[in-house]
């Protein structure tokens, strides 16, 4: 699914009149993906689905093309695919075993993606609470956090050497604007 994260208007944008809805300036797009398997006898008020990992990729639109090649590259060919209706979607039964796009109404929506949505309004509660006026440029870095704590619930026992070698691999992919340099230390 998609969402739309409030981030701050660069200084080009300020001056100009603001617009409203998917193309708004204070939004930054961004594609969720998350692994999830269907409970056969859900508990009452427990979701009908079990996740397991999450992805979030800011995106700079909404396009098909866009949409489709981000998830030929984080979704396995064996998948099968659950989304809304929307046209950003068409494309993708190509590249999966099977899609399901289907026209959910609001009151289903906790049933069809339930964890899509849980994940996106948990993020957006944890950025606004932590963070103030975000960088477009840096909301994935943000993003990759929530899903890295999101995610290592089932990294097990190799928690330590899973973060210790995310650690000494990690080469930042942006300059620092003190140091002029591209690393952090």
């Amino acid at each position: 699914d998609d969402a739309f994260f409030s981030t701050e208007i660069s200084l080009e944008e300020r001056d100009k009149p603001l617009k409203r809805g998917r193309g708004s300036q204070k939004k930054t797009k961004v594609l969720v993906m998350a692994e999830s398997k269907t409970v056969e006898n859900p508990k009452p008020g427990k979701k009908p689905k079990k996740v397991r990992y999450l992805k979030m990729k800011v995106i700079n639109d909404l396009k098909a093309d866009t949409i489709t090649k981000n998830v030929k590259e984080h979704v396995e060919s064996t998948a099968d695919l659950t989304t809304d209706d929307s046209t950003s979607y068409t494309k993708l039964k190509e590249h999966v075993h099977s899609h399901t796009a289907s026209v959910i109404p609001h009151e289903d929506l906790s049933k069809v993606l339930p964890w899509v949505h849980t994940a996106i309004s948990n993020a957006k509660r944890q950025l606004l609470g932590v963070y103030y006026k975000i960088k477009p440029e840096y909301l994935q870095y943000y993003l990759n956090q929530f899903c890295y704590k999101f995610n290592r619930r089932y990294f097990g026992e190799n928690q330590f050497e899973r973060l210790l070698i995310a650690a000494v691999t990690y080469a930042p992919d942006f300059k620092s604007r003190i140091y002029n340099r591209n690393y952090c230390g």
